[in-house]
């Protein structure tokens, strides 16, 4: 264990796979966020396929945690739309998006009074999953030992596999991770690299906000460029080349 991350992902009966998903893709067209007089995002347009994963870059301050919120269900845009389309082609509402939605944000939004198991049994209650996938989880990402402590008692690393175990004890459909690398070490980094393409090629939509522009090539990603207000999509750089 390395960096409060395991290593290699642990053993365990694997997560549902591609052909249990529900999303298909998710579709955002002329995305619109106005705070006061100060627009910060002047008309997004893109599309994120199941089993993919698209990183979300672009300068500090350009409003990335506020289209990764949008995307979320979080925040409303001001004017625009994102869609959530289903395999059989049915758009979701947004309480039925939000059950297939997974998040992790910059700063662990865990209950910091609890245990590790006990956040993460709250989050499968309110998506109806077993306890049997809290167990999974934990052991996945190697919480076991410290999974019945406090997390107002772990480290930032522990806080942050807290963090994952909530986003993916429902086997989300839609990935989203808010600078999920900061503070993590090389190992760590490798770890958190395998998860989130084991993810993608379960039939996941894996969405990444990152400065780090070198995992698009690790992961085999789309980059999505955020800047002025406006994106710019570069496909991944096996497609780019064969173009």
């Amino acid at each position: 264990m390395i960096n409060g991350l395991p290593m290699e992902l642990s053993e365990g009966s694997p997560p549902s796979d591609a052909a249990a998903r529900v999303l298909s893709r998710v579709t955002a067209r002329g995305v619109v966020k106005t705070f006061g007089m100060t627009s910060v995002l002047r008309g997004a347009s893109f599309e994120l396929l199941a089993g993919t994963i698209t990183v979300l870059s672009g300068p500090n301050g350009a409003g990335k945690t506020t289209l990764l919120s949008i995307l979320s269900g979080e925040k409303r845009a001001t004017r625009g739309q994102v869609s959530y389309v289903s395999r059989d082609g049915r758009a979701l509402g947004g309480r039925d998006a939000r059950r297939h939605i997974g998040w992790v944000s910059h700063e662990p939004l865990s209950y910091l009074e609890l245990s590790a198991r006990e956040n993460l049994s709250l989050v499968a209650e309110l998506h109806g999953s077993s306890l049997d996938a809290v167990e999974h989880v934990c052991s996945r990402l190697g919480m076991t030992g410290f999974a019945n402590k406090p997390v107002s008692t772990l480290s930032r690393g522990q806080k942050q596999r807290v963090a994952l175990g909530r986003a993916l004890v429902h086997d989300p459909d839609f990935l989203l991770l808010d600078e999920p690398w900061t503070g993590l070490d090389a190992a760590a980094t490798r770890f958190l690299e395998d998860l989130l393409s084991e993810q993608a090629a379960r039939g996941a939509i894996v969405f990444i906000v990152s400065h780090q522009r070198e995992v698009i090539s690790k992961l085999g990603a789309s980059e999505l460029r955020l800047e002025s207000g406006l994106v710019t999509m570069t496909p991944p750089p096996s497609t780019a080349a064969d173009a």
